[in-house]
């Protein structure tokens, strides 16, 4: 194959890769997102996030997004399951995700104190106040969450620093907020309340949502749109 054919076809297979992981996102929203768990329910909540790191590896996609794209797909598998055990595995493979977008949104940006200040006190208020709201709930898995949130909130401030990348930034804040109705979901709210349903299916929404235009907005060199 000549060079041009080589390029056209790892870029045809980026888009491959990126249908796949929205089709099963989608199906996986519609159909999954808030069933118990099972093994149906597992395996289609596995595709979507390795399909996105094989189109940002397959399109010499940055390091960092294809690794944190991949942790997330661990941390999907095991929040998948019920028990303390695979929490705590979706736990520090999300938060070992978040470093790497921090890693990644701190070699693209100027950094956080570049941010407009209300929106970088809005971050770190928002952070403290789960000492007040999450933190009292979370029983033995409280520094757990507390270092959790820490991150979180740094991948926050640090896409605040991209300014010329509108896509990453809301796609970190979709992330962000995905991570907020899961710690409600699991720690204030009561498993059979009628909010639990709509709670999931925007929490996925979210989460798979925020990881494609993060993808998407900062992914490659040029941004997808």
């Amino acid at each position: 194959m000549t060079p041009f054919e080589v390029i056209a076809l790892r870029q045809t297979l980026k888009f491959v890769f990126l249908g796949i992981g929205l089709l099963a996102a989608i199906g996986y929203a519609l159909f999954f997102c808030h069933r118990p768990p099972s093994r149906m329910k597992t395996l289609v909540k596995a595709v979507p996030m390795p399909a996105f790191a094989a189109a940002s590896w397959i399109s010499f996609g940055h390091p960092a997004v294809t690794i944190a794209l991949l942790l997330s797909a661990v941390g999907d598998i095991a929040l998948s399951r019920d028990g303390d055990r695979p929490f705590l595995i979706g736990l520090i493979a999300f938060a070992a995700a978040h470093i790497a977008f921090i890693f990644h949104f701190w070699t693209l940006g100027a950094g956080p104190l570049e941010a407009p200040l209300p929106l970088i006190l809005a971050v770190i208020v928002f952070a403290l106040s789960s000492e007040l709201w999450l933190i009292p709930f979370t029983g033995g898995m409280r520094w757990p969450v507390r270092v959790y949130v820490v991150l979180i909130a740094l991948m926050g401030l640090t896409a605040l620093g991209l300014p010329a990348l509108p896509l990453a930034i809301a796609g970190a804040f979709a992330f962000l907020a995905s991570d907020t109705i899961l710690s409600l979901q699991l720690f204030r709210m009561p498993a059979h309340s009628s909010w639990q349903r709509p709670a999931s299916i925007a929490l996925w929404s979210l989460y798979a949502g925020g990881q494609f235009l993060i993808l998407a907005g900062s992914g490659w060199n040029t941004p997808l749109f």
